[in-house]
């Protein structure tokens, strides 16, 4: 395992990705987006160019050949991690990162909905697999995740 350097990983899918990174230390996520694929192909390699990403780890769901293909010539160690089960383990991890409030506190479990899409989420199910342990996340990336759409941040 790859253990200096910042590590993505990316759920990746046809229309959006989830993307996230980590610090050098593994400890935390300091970076969770959902984004195109061709954004999330244009942050890692700014990330490449930059010297910040040592590795990329892909869920091995849709798109993952595809990925795998970008991927290829760009030197990156890649590391292919079974999605099996992410969607449902992403759902559970957003309320363990943001705690449901008001009325939501309420709801059993299993019948809470997250208000947006998990993807990111699922990219940090994967990365916490992949290394074996959980991540945090920084408190600026809290509630606070850059949603990207053409190169922009909403």
């Amino acid at each position: 395992m790859v253990r200096t350097g910042s590590i993505a990983a990316i759920d990746p899918g046809r229309s959006k990705c989830g993307l996230v990174r980590t610090d050098p230390s593994q400890q935390q996520i300091v970076l969770a987006c959902i984004a195109s694929p061709a954004d999330c192909l244009d942050l890692l390699q700014h990330w490449q160019r930059s010297g910040e990403l040592a590795a990329v780890v892909l869920g091995n769901g849709t798109s993952c050949q595809i990925w795998q293909r970008n991927l290829s010539d760009t030197g990156l160690a890649l590391h292919i991690v079974d999605e099996w089960g992410t969607t449902l383990a992403a759902r559970q991890r957003y309320w363990e990162l943001w705690p449901p409030q008001g009325w939501r506190r309420l709801l059993p479990q299993g019948l809470r909905l997250p208000p947006r899409d998990l993807d990111d989420v699922a990219a940090q199910i994967l990365l916490e697999r992949w290394l074996g342990q959980p991540l945090s996340r920084s408190p600026q990336t809290l509630g606070n995740e850059p949603q990207l759409r053409s190169g922009r941040a909403r």
